[in-house]
């Protein structure tokens, strides 16, 4: 009787052991899930502004050699950019000999 009764406090002993490490398993792995599926939703933003800085530079260059005046506004200040190309071209019939 007397091995008996520690047998099975053995064997509930080993049941909550095994419990116990499929939890802590099961935390670990859904932690280190959640922080790769995190990284890659951070990597996509993070290539997503850098792709609509790129996008708006190259919209501005464009517009900038067309010799249009391109209105840059951040917060209370604008400021109208052209090209010094097109300046240049303009500037021969006020040159002084």
């Amino acid at each position: 009787m007397f091995l008996e009764v520690k047998m099975n406090k053995l064997v509930v002993a080993v049941y909550v052991l095994s419990l116990l490490l499929v939890g802590t398993l099961g935390f670990v792995g859904y932690s280190y899930y959640s922080s790769v599926q995190f990284d890659k939703q951070v990597t996509a933003y993070q290539e997503g502004g850098q792709a609509g800085y790129e996008e708006a530079l190259a919209q501005v260059f464009q517009q900038a050699q067309s010799c249009q005046q391109v209105p840059l506004t951040i917060e209370n200040n604008t400021i109208n950019m052209i090209a010094v190309e097109c300046l240049q071209q303009q500037a021969p019939e006020a040159v002084v000999e």
